[in-house]
């Protein structure tokens, strides 16, 4: 049987924590919210401290968007989803940059909170189709030299569980898996455009078309 995955909830609307407790407990197997608040302080007190995903709104009565909050929960280690009012591509792609696993719209269904919470769960990306139609439709002027190597390793890691994984599919060893995401991570840096996490790295990667949605 599956662990059950946990949640807490931060958001300044009541209603909304109310309707996601409910849809991620409608969820297959379903999602325990064991903590929810209108303060971020929740994700880091009592239940909410050990929750296996902080389900996080950007703007919560503050005089700008949570981004302080947000690295500081990714800095430690939480595995967080973004849930905003705004379908902002340059703030969707600041929150992966600064360590979200998902940027998530609440103009998206039950379904796509639910598959993103437990894609977090696993310390996976997950990437909303509105979030990914606006990625593919920003193709860069300024795109990373990538061998053809380090394309491959990256595809590989985002289809794979682990970098052990991608060294035993490409027949290297997962030190070398790693120099080809370090590197890879440095051209992004160089060019402007960084990409600190993997799931800053997969929105790029749609950005610059070397992946699209279905390969993921």
């Amino acid at each position: 049987m599956a662990t059950r995955v946990t949640a807490v909830v931060v958001d300044d609307h009541p209603a909304v924590r109310a309707g996601v407790a409910y849809w991620l407990a409608g969820g297959e197997p379903p999602i325990d919210v064991v903590a929810d608040g209108e303060d971020v302080k929740v994700a880091w007190l009592g239940d909410g401290a050990t929750a296996d995903v902080v389900i996080l709104d950007l703007h919560l009565g503050g005089p700008g968007p949570a981004f302080g909050d947000l690295r500081r929960l990714a800095e430690a280690g939480r595995r967080v989803v973004v849930y905003s009012m705004r379908a902002d591509d340059d703030v969707a792609l600041r929150c992966l940059e600064l360590g979200a696993l998902c940027y998530l719209t609440k103009a998206e269904g039950a379904g796509h909170l639910v598959e993103a919470t437990r894609a977090a769960a696993l310390d996976r990306p997950y990437t909303p189709p509105s979030l990914a139609g606006a990625l593919a439709g920003d193709r860069s002027e300024t795109r990373p030299a990538l061998s053809a190597r380090e394309a491959e390793v990256l595809v590989e890691w985002f289809q794979s569980e682990s970098k052990e994984f991608v060294a035993h599919r490409l027949g290297i060893s997962a030190s070398t898996v790693n120099s080809h995401l370090e590197r890879i991570r440095v051209k992004y840096a160089r060019i402007g455009r960084e990409a600190p996490t993997k799931a800053a790295l997969v929105a790029r990667a749609i950005q610059d078309g070397l992946i699209g949605v279905d390969d993921l």
